[in-house]
């Protein structure tokens, strides 16, 4: 009994910290106490917030309190560590190299048994307990250990990332919401996770849908081929059975024709031994006809042996072209893209966007007649006189690309000059006059990046914003049109990101340019 109650005492002088007997004990403004030197790792991890919180009732202070040795409580402690009375703490199960910590044990570690995504740390059961005692952390949301729990934190504000940036597919905190994600499409990170699984849900359903209706197709398919084989196996048969009815009829007659002739050409014999003229005479002509008859069995017609060679070839034809039609359209069905929950992932290196480079030119039919095209038509100069070029934009100096842009393509322009808008746009922009329904940028038709000499920005839909970026002579453009993300990049001997765009492309898109000099469509390998 005296053991258990020595226990308890030390359970009862034992730092929550780090589960020991207290080292310097001192009591904190809200009456619980720590070791000294405990808390004081536990505040300086605070610093960084000027507010300073209590491990296990998670009140705070500020400032950072005044820490003073509780003598009364070191003496008690000094009590409990006379021989004889002290004991191994209780048997407790460790964190190794592959688990998750508790954030509050010091010396040895004990195995966490939650993360809390508000506190963004780790506790094991004794550290856990103030999340289930204290009200306000009761709301904390627990998962399971987890090592990257840092990863929720915004490396530029300090912040949870609560939010979701749909604009530029990425986690960002409150303050990035009002700072450099300003006006972006932004959702709460639980939002999305709903939309996501929602997708995966939906993406599910198709597929399961697309195999039912696979497996009907096929299944239609392969009765079809068996009743074709099966009217094919019947008519061969059929016509086998007809010709060799025919083959024996035919036989059938000409065992009698040959039975005809034989007693003919008996009569013949005796006739010619007759020694009486006229009998002759008068028999002669009798026998005759049957004689011409006989020349008549010849016309029966056989069916010829090549026909049915000339059937196998036939299946054979059509059975060469099904596999060519299969195989062709077999190759279609698998290449055919599917684009699951998010995007696919963007090209992070230049030598990875360059595999979706596309040679893009320049289609002299919508030039403006100031602009001359040359280098193969990926060059584009702004000329002050007017020269020979159709007239297609009429007030704005723009052009449009010959190709239309699907799937995934990159393509780079270069600055040679003042400023160049690099654009893309439906085809149906309007072309004629000098309003922002014709100007890259200013309507829903086209979305435009201009970039000059000192600086960047960005325009949809007569909505302009600033971007930031190292400056250069050279922009990348990569486009995935099926998943609705459009990006440009600064690129020099490295690629940074200017902007991102996600939205949905509703037509084929063109490559757009308006000049105030000149710029060129590179040549990439």
């Amino acid at each position: 009994m005296r053991q258990k109650g020595v226990q308890l005492d030390r359970e009862t002088f034992s730092c929550s910290i780090c589960l020991d007997l207290l080292k310097d004990p001192v009591a904190i403004p809200c009456g619980h106490s720590y070791c000294m030197d405990c808390i004081k790792r536990h505040w300086d991890r605070e610093d960084k917030k000027k507010v300073y919180s209590c491990p296990q009732c998670r009140r705070s202070f500020k400032p950072r309190p005044v820490l003073l040795m509780n003598t009364m409580l070191a003496d008690l402690v000094e009590k409990l560590k006379k021989p004889g009375l002290e004991e191994d703490p209780a048997d407790h199960c460790y964190a190794g190299a592959e688990d998750v910590a508790c954030d509050f044990c010091t010396g040895r570690k004990l195995r966490a048994c939650k993360s809390c995504l508000i506190c963004l740390l780790s506790y094991c059961e004794k550290h856990l307990q103030s999340h289930f005692d204290v009200a306000q952390l009761k709301k904390h949301k627990l998962v399971e250990p987890s090592k990257k729990l840092q990863e929720n934190i915004c490396s530029r504000h300090e912040e949870v990332m609560k939010l979701f940036c749909r604009t530029d597919q990425q986690s960002i905190c409150s303050l990035c919401s009002v700072d450099e994600h300003k006006g972006h499409d932004t959702v709460s990170a639980a939002a999305e996770r709903t939309e996501r699984q929602r997708e995966v849900k939906a993406f599910n359903g198709s597929a399961d849908k697309a195999v039912e209706d696979s497996e009907k197709m096929f299944t239609e398919l392969i009765r079809l081929m068996e009743k074709r084989s099966s009217d094919v196996k019947q008519q061969l048969r059929s016509q086998q059975k007809r010709e060799m009815s025919r083959a024996k009829e035919f036989q059938k007659k000409l065992k009698q024709e040959i039975s005809e002739l034989k007693r003919r050409d008996a009569e013949l014999k005796l006739l010619s031994h007759t020694e009486d003229h006229n009998q002759f005479l008068l028999s002669y002509p009798s026998s005759l006809p049957a004689l011409s008859e006989a020349t008549h069995s010849s016309s029966i017609y056989i069916l010829p042996l090549s026909y049915f060679e000339d059937v196998t070839a036939a299946l054979s034809a059509v059975r060469d072209k099904l596999q060519d039609v299969l195989r062709e359209e077999w190759t279609n069905v698998s290449l055919t893209e599917v684009d699951v929950l998010m995007p696919a992932a963007e090209p992070t290196t230049r030598a990875g966007f360059l595999r979706y480079s596309q040679e893009i030119t320049l289609d002299p039919n919508t030039a403006h007649t100031e602009l001359l095209l040359s280098e193969g038509s990926r060059k584009v100069t702004f000329m002050k006189e007017q020269n020979s070029r159709p007239d297609r934009f009429t007030d704005w100096p723009q052009v449009l690309s010959r190709e239309s842009l699907t799937g995934r393509c990159y393509w780079e322009v270069e600055r040679r000059g003042r400023a160049v808008f690099v654009s893309v746009s439906y085809k149906n922009i309007r072309r004629a006059g000098g309003g922002t329904e014709c100007l890259f940028g200013y309507n829903d038709k086209s979305w435009a990046l201009e970039f000059k000499q000192n600086s960047y920005s960005f325009t949809y839909n007569n909505s302009k914003i600033p971007v930031s970026g190292p400056l250069s002579s050279r922009v990348g453009v990569y486009l995935d049109h099926r998943a609705g993300i459009l990006s440009f990049y600064s690129v020099s001997e490295t690629m940074t990101l200017l902007h991102r765009v996600q939205t949905t492309f509703t037509q084929p898109l063109h490559a757009g340019l308006l000049v105030c000099d000149a710029a060129e469509l590179c040549k990439l390998k």
